[in-house]
């Protein structure tokens, strides 16, 4: 299971938010970039970013830091926020982002991930994020009638490469990932799923690594607050 540090951009800076909510800021760094370069010499193999702009308002709006994050490290880059349309993808791809994350798209624009899926091969992933089972979109403003499950089975048939499974109650508050949901997701596609939400310390890393066959895990504010090492996750993560 790889360890998966992520860096969530917000008017440049490097942040993080609790439960997905616009007035609950942390800012971590004003140097993203920097950020980056951390959690690479920690040992870490791939980089999650995250648009929050975007996420709220449709529209990339952090595309120079995400540029800067790339020209520093060597990591896999994953980026997702506010990605609506094939030029949005395109343009990320191009700047040598390795896989673009689609998120309230993959509800309200099933045409768009299909040609994503068909112009970007193994280079589109899912962002599923769920509250109660059900999934939410639009920065987590708004939660459909749709089920994660159902969703998931969809895009896969679709094409996808992977999906990143968020429990939103979870996000940000340390207390755990939600591992029954999780194992679920797994059981229920045969592509990759990488977890997010609730990671706060090593025995989370050990709960998850227990779940068979999950691809990875994205941790934010444990590794920012340091109840999580991430070169010490990264490290128990690469033995099992």
């Amino acid at each position: 299971m790889l360890i998966i540090p992520a860096i969530d951009l917000k008017e440049g800076q490097c942040v993080r938010l609790q439960q997905g909510r616009k007035d609950a800021v942390t800012v971590y760094s004003g140097n993203p970039s920097a950020t980056a370069k951390r959690w690479e010499s920690c040992g870490a193999k791939v980089l999650h970013v995250v648009d929050l702009d975007g996420a709220f308002t449709g529209s990339q709006k952090n595309y120079a830091r995400i540029l800067e994050i790339r020209r520093a490290v060597k990591m896999i880059i994953e980026v997702g926020g506010g990605i609506r349309d094939i030029s949005t993808v395109d343009k990320l791809i191009s700047a040598g982002i390795d896989r673009v994350i689609i998120g309230t798209s993959a509800i309200e624009d099933a045409a768009f991930v299909t040609d994503a899926c068909r112009n970007f091969p193994g280079k589109i992933c899912i962002g599923i994020d769920a509250k109660d089972g059900k999934v939410a979109v639009k920065g987590w403003e708004e939660v459909s009638s749709i089920e994660a499950r159902e969703l998931a089975k969809r895009v896969e048939m679709i094409g996808v490469a992977g999906i990143i499974y968020t429990d939103i109650s979870r996000d940000g508050m340390l207390t755990g990932p939600n591992l029954p949901a999780l194992e679920d997701m797994v059981n229920t596609v045969n592509i990759p799923v990488i977890a997010s939400g609730g990671i706060a310390n090593m025995e989370d890393i050990r709960n998850l690594l227990k779940i068979k066959d999950l691809w990875g895990a994205i941790t934010g504010k444990a590794i920012y607050s340091g109840s999580l090492d991430l070169k010490e996750a990264i490290k128990l993560a690469t033995t099992q």
